[in-house]
């Protein structure tokens, strides 16, 4: 079995993250595709987060109605910060006979030559990479590469971010989350 890792905080995860998701669920070789909530991203500061029960909370709500879309909350049993060469040591440990591949967005490839050992990363495990519009240059040893795909994907330019923000200014946002995952929000009277 081929499974997709989509790593994040998803704090929350919202209609971008599964369009992306279930595109590539569909329309490439993966298998299932497993969100995999990230406690602590070595990128991101930690107050910012909801605990991370909640966070997959909001992913097990989220992909529910999706057969090929899992959670996964592999990381929080990890050393902290997590890396994400260590995950995939540790899953390669526990499924050996599943083949992982990475999903990121093209902002993340362009930051990948940076990553904790991405050549050990490179060498074993394909990378689905999904438009976004950033800054920057991807670095040339990635272009053409064998084991890099990029997929066809919609551009959803949607970030956490601004859905935190929309909360906390009073907004309407509703529509950009799952209808699950605005319910537990709204009852849990997050980001406000």
């Amino acid at each position: 079995m081929k499974i997709g890792l989509y790593f994040g905080t998803f704090n929350p995860i919202h209609v971008g993250h599964l369009t992306i998701a279930n595109h590539l669920a569909e329309h490439s070789d993966l298998d299932q595709v497993w969100f995999v909530v990230t406690p602590l991203s070595p990128f991101k500061k930690k107050s910012s987060l909801l605990d991370n029960y909640h966070r997959l909370e909001m992913v097990h709500l989220a992909t529910k109605d999706y057969d090929k879309l899992r959670p996964s909350d592999i990381e929080f049993g990890l050393k902290q910060p997590n890396y994400t060469i260590d995950t995939l040591t540790y899953l390669f440990e526990k499924y050996p006979n599943y083949e992982f591949a990475l999903i990121m967005g093209e902002d993340n490839l362009k930051s990948l030559h940076k990553w904790k050992n991405y050549e050990l990363i490179l060498e074993n495990h394909s990378i689905y990479v999904y438009p976004r519009i950033s800054e920057g240059k991807i670095d040339t040893q990635f272009n053409n590469h064998s084991k890099i795909t990029k997929v066809d994907a919609p551009i959803m330019e949607l970030s956490s971010t601004f859905i935190r923000n929309e909360i906390k200014d009073g907004k309407n946002v509703r529509p950009i989350l799952p209808e699950h995952v605005w319910q537990f929000i709204d009852e849990m009277n997050f980001y406000r």
